[in-house]
């Protein structure tokens, strides 16, 4: 089986992106990764193409889209729905088809991050948090959970996650 996993961000263009190129390097044929936007920027951000491409992703197909085309008749059914920003998670989301597994990945926003060696960090560090999120959902045996199991693993690996990279953070900084 494969499942549909869609990363929503408002802008489209960093994130999420970022998220759908990595759950499909990762999920190797078992997760099949799409991305979108309440608000899609029209373009993806250079930096993330930059980044994705030093690190041999595939970004020829990436683009920045509406999550309306997710939720048109005929769509594709997406088994899991991730935000990965606040201002996305704190907006009405359109009813998903199928009734997948939802849950809020924030990752914070390195576009907002100024002068040029910060910003660069802070895009790495957006990649890799998603990183660890990615390899921890595609290592879940998730055909061995019902339906209220495969959500608490996927709200714990958005907390645990989170707490891992503000720890890793922290100890760089040395805070």
């Amino acid at each position: 089986m494969t499942y549909n996993v869609l990363f929503l961000c408002t802008g489209n263009s960093t994130r999420s992106i970022m998220a759908e190129v990595l759950i499909n390097h990762f999920g190797r044929g078992c997760f099949r990764g799409y991305s979108a936007g309440s608000h899609p920027r029209g373009a993806v951000h250079p930096a993330t193409l930059d980044l994705l491409h030093e690190r041999g992703l595939p970004t020829h197909v990436l683009r920045s889209k509406s999550w309306d085309q997710f939720v048109r008749p005929g769509a594709r059914v997406m088994d899991f729905v991730f935000t990965v920003c606040d201002q996305a998670s704190g907006e009405v989301c359109p009813v998903w088809p199928g009734a997948p597994v939802t849950g809020h990945w924030g990752v914070p926003d390195p576009v907002t991050a100024e002068g040029t060696a910060i910003e660069r960090q802070a895009f790495c560090d957006a990649l890799r948090l998603l990183e660890t999120r990615i390899k921890l959902l595609v290592a879940l045996p998730i055909e061995r959970f019902d339906g209220p199991a495969i959500q608490r693993h996927v709200d714990e690996i958005g907390r645990a996650a989170a707490d891992a990279a503000i720890a890793e953070a922290g100890a760089f900084t040395g805070r």
